[in-house]
């Protein structure tokens, strides 16, 4: 039966499914652990803010000063920190925007269903105006219109009290919940430094584009209340980065890696792995048991560490520190397990050079070790990786015009 014909038979079930799709859902899978940092915490937030107004008197029965919005405020700041709706400017100026809104109207009409539509429709149109859209906004004009006895009691202290004060609160815990567990909060600006702290970004992410032109690409998309210019640079450096790997679809890293290894044991001192750095031009040496299991990897960067540590504790000076390292002279003599890095990631000979992308890219790791269970058989260097790259990168361009049909000027394929 051809695919024509079983997508005939199975036609009323697929147009269904094809109908439905939409309602389905459309976020991806989520990680549990973003999941429950996120519940956690807005939960511990509001469970704060309450707790605060609690000790201050106040009373949360009536929902006066911890409104309902903040929770959905709470939802966005915590679960969703890199959406520009998430934003400090989105969030403060989009929730008052939208009392002030919702306050204006209540001393213009009190009908209930005029005050529904014109204050949730004013505090729209005002976040859309300021550039601060936030959706929560919209539930704070509601709360309002639906109980004009809130306003008359507290007057201009609805804007200022459980809206200003209240969302300014979220922010400040959400930037202090993010910082906590190693998410960046608010969300990375296109001026902001690169890995190695100056003004350049990683490698990868030089994408040959402005940052004007990136938000013109979101504005002509209308994705600017969806996704932040930083955020999309990234987005579009993960792709290319994915779309090389796929280049290197067939190689593995034990076509490329190093295998005749220069290693050296954890007692081996730092005088001698400086000495095999300067003999053999490497940037890296692994440190290795009797039975070559791989305890950790020296980088030259690791001696240098190492020596500007001793010379800000001994204040003896940074070149008198590696001379003291290369000679040893320290006090204590300093072995390869003083200066290892441990906890690499590590691959293995049939793992695809694909992989090694996200891993060995700026900012990320030097070497990766190649691995057959706890034993080193091999190691890949950016160096390896660039020359496996470049060439795929002649093959392709020597087999184009193979693969195109078309043949150089004056080659085999002209008479």
């Amino acid at each position: 039966m051809t695919s024509r014909a079983r997508d005939a038979a199975g036609e009323p079930s697929f147009r269904l499914r094809r109908a439905l799709q939409p309602f389905g859902p459309v976020i991806g899978p989520t990680r549990l652990r973003d999941a429950a940092f996120g519940a956690f915490g807005a939960g511990l937030a509001l469970l704060l803010g309450a707790a605060a107004l609690h000790l201050l008197g106040a009373s949360l029965a009536g929902g006066a000063y911890l409104i309902a919005p903040m929770g959905a405020t709470a939802v966005i700041l915590f679960a969703l920190p890199n959406s520009p709706l998430a934003q400090p400017w989105s969030a403060i100026v989009g929730n008052t925007i939208s009392a002030l809104a919702a306050f204006a109207v209540h001393y213009v009409t009190r009908d209930p269903m005029l005050a529904v539509g014109a204050a949730v429709g004013l505090a729209i149109g005002g976040m859309y105006l300021a550039r601060a859209l936030h959706p929560p906004g919209g539930a704070v004009a509601l709360t309002a219109a639906l109980n004009p006895a809130m306003i008359d009691a507290l007057g201009f202290r609805f804007v200022l009290g459980p809206v200003f004060f209240g969302t300014v609160a979220l922010v400040l815990l959400a930037i202090l919940w993010h910082r906590l567990n190693g998410r960046v909060y608010p969300f990375r600006q296109p001026d902001s430094d690169g890995p190695h702290a100056t003004a350049d970004k990683a490698a990868q992410q030089r994408l040959g584009l402005t940052a004007e032109e990136l938000a013109g690409i979101l504005a002509n998309y209308r994705q600017s209340a969806n996704l932040g210019v930083e955020d999309l640079a990234r987005l579009i450096a993960a792709a290319e980065q994915t779309a090389a790997g796929h280049a290197l679809a067939d190689a593995t890293c034990g076509a490329i890696m190093s295998r005749d290894l220069v290693t050296v044991g954890p007692e081996a001192r730092a005088a001698q792995v400086a000495d095999l750095f300067r003999k053999h031009g490497f940037s890296s040496i692994p440190v290795v048991s009797e039975d070559d299991v791989l305890l950790g990897v020296i980088f030259q960067l690791d001696l240098i560490r190492r020596a500007r540590r001793d010379a800000l504790r001994s204040k003896s000076g940074f070149g008198a520190a590696m001379v003291a390292i290369r000679r040893d002279r320290n006090s204590d003599i300093l072995r390869a397990a003083d200066v290892m890095t441990t906890g690499l990631p590590s691959v293995t000979p049939e793992t695809p050079v694909a992989s090694l992308l996200p891993l060995l890219s700026d900012g990320g790791e030097e070497a990766v070790p190649v691995m057959l269970g706890d034993r080193i058989v091999g190691i890949v260097t950016r160096t390896d990786l660039l020359s496996a790259l470049a060439r795929n990168t002649a093959r392709s361009v020597g087999e184009t015009p193979a693969a195109t049909g078309d043949a150089a000027p004056g080659g085999p394929g002209k008479p």
